[in-house]
């Protein structure tokens, strides 16, 4: 085999390894989110509704700090970015130990808004880094490769944080959990302090010298006057909106029935929902080598409009049925979306444009609160209208960019 058709060239073995820890580390960051609603509700004796600020906050950290983290990144470089992310998450995590003692739910919310911080440097810093860290021809399968970590970090943090937070021994707290976290993260970001990483740049070529390169601004005005990405941007909130209100109340809806324990139904998100989620991400990207994307995102909405709905009408066994079809059929849907709205765009368009993108996790900061107050107004089920009319809006736009009409 040719050395350029390697997934990853042998002197960069050692840094992709490293990198793709990262992948695995904020994805279970983020499922470890879901558990921490149910836990801190009974804990702390508080509404469904409040405890959406578990994501509100966390997600509002990936809004405030996103561009920030770019220009970090564009300033001090990728290596410097991870370390800074990794820093902010293990200090978050920490705060959980004086937390456990306060009993103190806004001072968790503080600890939660530090560890998304880190959370968003990290992202921004590793998927264009690994991308580099071979030749460019393998790039896409090189970052799919570390992307399935993600999956995998999703998948266990549930089980791992609810064997904690639901067992038999009442003394077992979030501390430990966030403590043993810490200490993971200190020890990846001393590796990447200590161990040689290539140094990545940015290949800028030569059209887009600094005498030709569009001002920030006029890429600003571009984008905004862009009715492509601007809806594009907007179904990425609303799929965030659906995506992290479901994956936050998962636990509180297949256990408000006695349909499941705590403990049970912490298993059956990781493997049942958040495991189907991934295997339906790569059946889904080897239809979409053979369909056009949009097609395939038309036809996955419809199915996932259709799952919340019946969700919502609570028809019994045959609505639980409802809240699995949606994990199978949204698992495309992010990287589809991100995909269709960079359509026509290169250069510093592309990099500002992903920028911004980066932010659309707000919808799940939004999407838990609007799914919390209607579990506390109505009911469990009827909180998935708020999901049904977020994956609607996605179905619009599928619909709009087969038309060609964005």
């Amino acid at each position: 085999m040719k050395k350029s058709s390697r997934l990853v060239s042998p002197a960069y073995i050692v840094p992709f390894v490293l990198v793709t820890s990262l992948f695995f580390i904020w994805g279970f960051a983020r499922a470890v989110l879901d558990v921490l609603n149910k836990h801190f509700q009974d804990a702390l004796s508080i509404t469904i509704s409040r405890s959406a600020l578990i994501q509100a906050t966390t997600y509002l950290g990936y809004f405030l700090m996103a561009i920030p983290a770019g220009l970090f990144i564009t300033r001090f470089g990728y290596r410097r970015g991870v370390v800074a992310g990794l820093l902010l998450f293990a200090a978050g995590s920490l705060l959980f130990i004086p937390g456990e003692r306060l009993l103190s739910f806004n001072y968790f919310l503080v600890a939660l808004f530090i560890i998304g911080c880190g959370l968003v440097i990290l992202e921004t810093a590793a998927n264009p880094y690994v991308t580099e860290l071979g030749d460019r021809s393998t790039a896409a399968s090189r970052l799919n490769l570390a992307q399935s970590f993600n999956g995998l970090g999703c998948i266990l943090a549930p089980v791992i944080m609810g064997s904690f937070l639901f067992s038999a021994d009442s003394s077992v707290g979030v501390a430990l959990p966030y403590s043993i976290m810490a200490a993971v993260v200190l020890v990846v970001a001393v590796i990447f302090c200590k161990v040689r990483l290539p140094e990545v740049t940015d290949a800028v070529p030569v059209e887009a010298s600094a005498e030709t390169a569009p001002s920030s601004r006029t890429v600003l005005v571009r984008l905004f006057t862009s009715r492509r990405f601007m809806m594009g941007v907007a179904a990425l909130f609303f799929y965030e909106i659906a995506e992290i209100s479901i994956n936050s109340y998962f636990i509180n809806y297949v256990t408000s029935d006695g349909w499941m324990s705590p403990v049970t139904a912490s298993w059956v998100l990781s493997f049942g929902g958040l495991g189907l989620f991934m295997v339906a991400r790569m059946v889904g990207s080897w239809i979409m080598s053979r369909v056009a994307a949009e097609k395939v995102l038309t036809v996955c909405a419809c199915f996932t409009v259709f799952g919340s709905l019946i969700v919502t009408l609570g028809l019994g066994a045959f609505s639980r049925s409802g809240i699995f079809i949606c994990y199978a059929f949204e698992a495309i849907m992010f990287p589809t979306i991100f995909a269709l709205s960079l359509r026509g765009l290169s250069g510093s368009y592309t990099k500002l444009a992903s920028s911004i993108m980066m932010m659309s996790p707000l919808g799940g900061a939004v999407g838990t609160l609007l799914m919390g107050a209607a579990a506390d107004a109505w009911s469990m089920s009827a909180a998935f209208i708020v999901p049904c009319l977020a994956y609607l809006f996605v179905l619009i736009f599928s619909l709009l960019t087969i038309s060609r009409r964005i």
